[in-house]
């Protein structure tokens, strides 16, 4: 999944992206607030994890702006300032969690993947298609019972397309929520990881849950599914 990071002070930016990006999100950051309001009005992102005081233009000000814009992107407040009336703001001003500095990393990590959950009405942190089982706070996978281990590129793929179940997404859409904006883009990459998923995930299984849509994209087999594609 695609994050922005809005953080000014550049060590704690390092670590929160080293360390989500450990956990295979695609991390983009912005260091002021007029640099995440650009990038928030262009990139479509899974969440946002903005700090509150910032240069240029501050957090609250940015959420507002955005909700008064229709943007419904999922925002989590990470900001020194605990009082409860801070809490309150943020969340009266769009944001959809509030964090305190200091915090750990892992009650932020379950803090995205819940909100990722609530993005696409999935309150189970298990998601089962046919025999299929993507376990999203272990990030583990289990085909007819068997374990499957997926690199963290085709984890991330696999789970958006569960994500977007009996949905086609384009190449474009795939590329935009796994890849940051730093990464270059190959014009079959997309494809080359299709294949490398297929061929753990569906090769020895029936029936095939990974569907080409020509000229459209892919999707992962949907209750109505019928056809078959490769």
């Amino acid at each position: 999944m695609r994050l922005l990071l809005v953080e000014d002070n550049k060590p704690l930016a390092r670590a929160l992206r080293q360390g989500l990006e450990e956990e295979n999100f695609a991390v983009d950051w912005a260091e002021d607030g007029e640099e995440a309001d650009h990038k928030v009005r262009t990139t479509n992102y899974d969440a946002v994890i903005l700090d509150l005081m910032l240069p240029k233009k501050d957090g609250l000000t940015l959420l507002k702006g955005w909700r008064e814009s229709n943007i419904s992107t999922h925002v989590i407040v990470l900001t020194a300032r605990g009082s409860l009336d801070d809490k309150v703001k943020g969340l009266d001003s769009g944001a959809d969690d509030y964090l305190t500095k200091p915090f750990e990393l892992e009650e932020l990590l379950a803090r995205i993947r819940a909100l990722v959950r609530r993005k696409h009405q999935v309150k189970d942190p298990i998601l089962k298609i046919y025999d299929l089982e993507i376990d999203t706070a272990a990030r583990s996978i289990k085909r007819a019972g068997k374990p499957v281990h997926l690199t963290p590129k085709e984890y991330a793929l696999l789970e958006f397309l569960a994500f977007n179940r009996g949905k086609v997404v384009t190449r474009t859409m795939i590329w935009e929520h796994l890849w940051d904006e730093h990464d270059e883009s190959v014009s079959n990459v997309v494809d080359v990881y299709i294949r490398y998923l297929r061929n753990k995930i569906d090769r020895d299984f029936t029936p095939q849950l990974i569907l080409t849509k020509w000229g459209e994209g892919y999707m992962l087999r949907g209750d109505d599914e019928e056809e078959v594609s490769t």
